[in-house]
Parts: structure tokens; sequence; C-alpha cells
């Protein structure tokens, strides 16, 4: 049994059970057993992949969008290049790479990471070292400047809420104990503070106000800095039902009881949720597309012919990459693509 485990058991016995938001808060970012605090695993021998890690060409792509952002904005004399979560730094490496073709952008831009991980921060530093600076929250970087942030795969990590409509209404899904002292789901009837909508029995519905509060904070930077944000993550384009909730550990899905603080928790992004909390902030937010459709109108499948052409040899390969990235059966549906920007602004890519 892992120490988080026994931690989380002898809380519930004191306390009570707890529900899913604090269960998820807890197994990804307890300070002394969290997974994000003491052990993420990225990459082919770790316990998931994310889109940087697949190709270059999403990193490269990722850092052209900003350099076209900038100049969309004016090209202002600085501009804050921010990216939030950004793992082991292979997305920022070949965005800034990819934003050198500009030295205007490149003289402009002052990159920062949002790291609260000190095993990735440590990853970060070996790969980008002073390239960049660290903060510990959007609130540390500077203001003064207009922001142009990306964030892949952060809102998924975010805790959410689940509800179950039980036979009298919605009830809210906790983590307990069974009769042998494990861990095990249960319902409870606390108050919920909006109103849900109508569902059949047994439907489940997620809400995540850690992931409108993320929306909400970077709208309000956006607001008082302008600027624009890119959000890339799995998750919905419209209000629905199910339960997203998964544990990942080692490429394999698990129980997300079953490995708590050493396996990978997530829920999907609620997209339309984050849209609304911006919108609420005075901020635009552009009609979501797929990751497929985004990356395909910033030319991946150029960029893919030129890395062929430069790379005979590795043709097959790029082109594993790119269907991997792109088509509806692999990650070109399944991940969302959401810009929050300032009004009047047209953010490339999201053109009508």
């Amino acid at each position: 049994m892992s120490a988080l485990k026994d931690r989380l058991i002898a809380q519930i016995r004191l306390s009570g059970p707890m529900t899913v938001a604090q269960y998820m808060g807890a197994c990804l970012h307890d300070p002394a057993h969290g997974y994000y605090a003491t052990r993420p695993a990225l990459g082919a021998e770790g316990d998931f992949i994310t889109a940087p890690l697949v190709s270059q060409m999403f990193g490269e792509l990722i850092g052209l969008w900003a350099v076209e952002t900038w100049m969309r904005l004016g090209a202002p004399e600085q501009v804050r290049l921010v990216e939030i979560g950004p793992g082991d730094g292979t997305l920022f490496s070949d965005a800034l790479r990819a934003g050198g073709l500009s030295a205007a952008f490149t003289a402009a831009a002052d990159p920062w990471l949002v790291e609260t991980s000190a095993p990735l921060k440590d990853i970060q530093r070996q790969r980008l070292g002073t390239k960049a600076q660290w903060a510990e929250s959007l609130e540390d970087v500077p203001g003064g400047a207009p922001v142009i942030l990306i964030a892949n795969e952060l809102l998924d990590c975010l805790p959410a809420r689940q509800f179950v409509r039980a036979k009298t209404g919605w009830a809210e899904r906790q983590v307990g104990l069974d009769d042998q002292g494990e861990l095990t789901f249960g319902l409870t009837g606390t108050p919920i503070a909006r109103a849900l909508p109508e569902a059949p029995k047994g439907a489940i519905f997620e809400l995540s106000p850690a992931q409108e509060a993320m929306g909400r904070q970077i709208a309000q930077r956006l607001a008082s800095e302008g600027g624009a944000a890119l959000l890339i993550d799995y998750g919905r384009e419209a209000t629905g039902f199910g339960d997203t909730l998964q544990a990942v550990w080692r490429h394999q899905k698990l129980s997300p009881l079953e490995r708590p603080g050493e396996a990978d928790l997530t829920v999907h992004a609620d997209f339309p949720a984050v849209a609304e909390a911006a919108r609420s902030a005075g901020i635009d937010a552009a009609p979501i597309l797929t990751q497929g459709e985004f990356l395909a109108r910033l030319g991946i499948g150029a960029r893919a012919m030129a890395l062929i052409r430069a790379h005979p040899e590795r043709t097959g390969q790029i082109e594993r990459q790119l269907h991997r990235l792109t088509d509806p059966s692999e990650m070109g549906t399944l991940f969302k693509v959401l810009c929050l920007h300032e009004p009047g602004l047209q953010p490339p890519g999201f053109e009508s």
C-alpha cells in the first residue's frame, strides 16, 4: 500500500468520505506524495505521452502561431510568452526554436514557464537552461506587457466533482471506505449550489470549478494586459454526460482508486464551461476546433512534407507522427483547441 493511500484511508476514517475533486487534488498535488510533486513520468518510458513528445511539428507550429499572434497584436516591443504546465519543456523548446525565425519576435518575447512540480522544473531547466524564467503561478509572471499563453494538457489534471442522477435527484459521488477498509466510490445527498441539467437515472455529470477558475484567471490577465491564450486538451466541445475520470500508469488504464499518488489522474476538459468563465471576465473565446483541424490550418501537412524532403530516411516515422497528431482515430478529434483572446483580435487558425 502506498504512503498516500494509507493517509487517505486514515483521513476518511477520521473525517468521512471526500469528494472526487478532493481525491484528485490529493493524488496529483499532495506535497509529500502527490503524483506531480514526486514522480511525474512522461514519454515512452513513463506513464503517458503528450503531443509535443509525438513530434517536433507540434511545438514548432505553436511557436509560429505565437509569432503570428504577436504580429496581429501590433508587434509590441515586449510580450510575455507563457506556458502553464509545460511538462518536460519540449513544447516550449520547439516553440522558441520556431519563433527564432523572427528576430523581432525573439527580441520582444519574455519567456516564462508556470510550474509547481519540483521534479518537472528540474527537467525543464536541464532542457531550457537560461532561455526562460519560472513562476509558481500566473500571478507571479510580471505584468506590464501583453501575454501569449499556451497550456497543453493542463485542464485535464484540474480536479472535477462528479454527480450521479439517483432516484430522488442528483447525488454527489464521493470516495469512502468499504467493509474491508479499502477505498471505494459512494454517493451522498450533499446540496448542490447550481442547477444541473435533466438526465435519466444513472447519468453522471462532471463539474470542474478548478477548470472554470483557470479560464477566469487567464481571462482576467488578458483583460488587463491584452493578448491571447491557447488551451489544448482532450475534452468536450459541448455540455454532456459521462464518467471521464481515469488513471494511467505506465500507459495502462487502471481504476482511479488503485494507485493513489502513483498514477496520473485526469478528467476531460470542459471547454464550454471554461469559455463561458472567460467571457464573464470580458474576454472573447473563438469557436472550439479539433486538434486535427487546428494543426491543418496551421500547415502541419506542409511542415511534414518539408521534414520528409530534408530527412527522406524518416519518411515512415514522420507520416506516423502526422497520423497520430491529426487523424480522427488518434488525437485528431478527441483533442480540442480553445483560444481566449482580447476583443477585436483575430487569432491565427481561428478565422471564419
